[in-house]
Parts: structure tokens; sequence; C-alpha cells
């Protein structure tokens, strides 16, 4: 069974257009289309539903570089820009934290209208709107984290639609980068491994995952990563799913796996704890009923495996 289409993120057979990207800048000046805003990695939603503005608003003054071209939604051209240079009149402590519930409104929308982290509003978006922004919110972080020349040092520039980036100097081109990372449920008979980061929320745990490192497989990735935080060895491997995941740039690639031995040997610079809990235990953590235990975040593909798992629907 494919899985990918039934996740957050997962797809939404978005036209992306990609014959159209040289010639975004004349799309956008011609006003076809509409646009999505971001400030600081935050889509603007009303009510959690995603706001597209036309194309000549006037907060569009304030974008940070010339918008991405995301595509065409039923034949619509839809970008992307960020405003993130705005300075809202106060700025939450939660704005950038893992959990920010904070929400920034312009004085130019409706109050209902406001910038919001799209971990909190990911579950409650349209499949189309969730790839759209997926999409923006990746890309746009890479041109922030990326804005030199890394052969000579230049500035670069923006390019096909924000697909690329071109170095005046050198000529060098430089691409979108995607980071792939191995998401594992390793379960040993009737229990899953599960583990924690100290930066997470108080009780949250999550199945473990790790990147991918130049040379290797996804398989011998799952087993590594396995074994360097948890001790545990792993045997066989299979893909189950992946999911764009744009916190920032990765692309979450979801597997199991059947553990050959059971004691936990922690890596504290890795992870805070790991530990094998059992599926009524896992059962319980998802009602809400467990005493310790908060399970992964619904719309992550850890939920959902864990979700399978639960549901003994995975083949």
């Amino acid at each position: 069974m494919q899985y990918g289409d039934l996740l957050t993120f997962g797809g939404s057979g978005l036209d992306r257009a990609a014959e159209l990207r040289p010639k975004a800048d004349e799309i956008w000046s011609a006003g076809q289309g509409q646009v999505i805003l971001f400030w600081r990695g935050k889509p603007l939603l009303n009510q959690g539903q995603t706001v597209r503005l036309p194309l000549d608003h006037s907060v569009l003054a304030l974008a940070d570089d010339r918008p991405i071209y995301l595509g065409r939604d039923e034949g619509v051209h839809v970008f992307a820009a960020d405003i993130s240079k705005w300075k809202p009149e106060s700025i939450d402590g939660q704005v950038g934290q893992f959990v920010d519930k904070s929400l920034q409104t312009h004085p130019d929308f409706p109050e209902e209208w406001a910038f919001e982290e799209l971990r909190q509003a990911m579950t409650r978006l349209t499949a189309r709107d969730a790839e759209l922004i997926a999409s923006a919110k990746a890309i746009l972080e890479w041109h922030r984290s990326h804005r030199f020349c890394s052969k000579c040092g230049v500035k670069s520039e923006l390019a096909m639609g924000g697909w690329e980036r071109q170095c005046p100097a050198c000529d060098a081109k430089h691409f979108p980068r995607t980071d792939p990372v191995v998401i594992m449920l390793i379960t040993r008979g009737n229990s899953v491994l599960i583990g924690r980061s100290p930066f997470w929320p108080e009780g949250m745990y999550s199945l473990l995952a790790g990147f991918v490192e130049p040379g290797e497989t996804i398989e011998a990735a799952v087993r590594r990563e396995i074994f360097e935080e948890s001790g545990i060895s792993v045997g066989d491997v299979h893909y189950m799913a992946c999911q764009p995941w744009p916190f920032p740039n990765s692309l979450m690639i979801g597997c199991r796996g059947e553990a050959l031995s059971d004691e936990i040997v922690i890596d504290p610079s890795e992870i805070e704890d790991a530990i094998w809990v059992t599926r009524e235990e896992m059962a319980l953590a998802f009602t809400g009923e467990h005493p310790k235990i908060k399970p992964a975040r619904n719309g992550s593909i850890a939920h959902f495996l864990l979700q399978l798992w639960l549901a003994d629907k995975i083949e």
C-alpha cells in the first residue's frame, strides 16, 4: 500500500509548471495570479485557511526579495512572498521556538488574518494549501540561508522563479537543497522504540530519526542512526512512506525495522531518552490518558506510522 498521499504535505498533484519558471517575473508583472505571504517562516492564514492576496497588494512592497513561483492551482498562477523585514508592534517570545502559539497581525489586514506557526496549523490545511505552503516555506528558508555563492563568496541572485540562485561574478548556479532524513518505526514483539529530544515539550516522545550521510543507503542510515542513538541493532529494514517536512527543508523517509536486541544505551549527545513502549501504552498516549508520555505531533509522519502500528495495518 502507498501511504504518501495520506500524509500532511504528502502531495496534492500541484502543477508546478516548471517550464514557466523562466517567465515568472513576466507573469508577476502582468498581475496574473495570487500570492501567499510569509513572515519569519509563518504563513498568513485566516482561521486556519490560507490567505491568497492579489499581486498588486500594497503590503508586497515589504517583500524581502522577488517572489517565488510555486505553480498553477486550477489554472491560477500562485506565488510566495516573504515580508520578514516587517516589524510588528510587539513580538512574543515564542517566535522561533519549537512551540509557538503566538499570532502576528498586520494593520493592513482584517483582525482574523494572522501569521501562524505552521506546526500549529498544518492539520487544518487542505492538501493543496499544505503542498503550496510547505514548498514555499522550504524554498524561502533556502534562499535566506544561501545568499552567497559557495564558490567565490559573492552575493548571488534569485533566478528561475526562485528555483535557482545565480552568481553574477563567477556564473555558478545553485539549486534548492532538500535534506533526506530517515525516521524509523522499530519494533520488537509488542513494543515500539521511541525517544525524545531535550528541546521538546515535557513528555513528548516520537520515533527516532536522523540524517542520511553521503554515500549511505536508506537501510544503512536506519541501522546506523538507531544504533548510535539507542544502542539497538536492527535487522531487516523496509520503506513505508515519505513526507516533505519544511522545518526547515527535510524529506522524512519513513521506514520500519525489527530490532535484534532490546537493551537500550542512549547517546546523551544525540537524545535525552529512549524507551520501549507497548501497544497498549501507546494507545493510552494517543488518547491523552498516559501519565507520562505525549505522542508525536499530529500531522507528522511519526504520528502517522504509529497510528498504522496501533491499528495493526502495517504490511
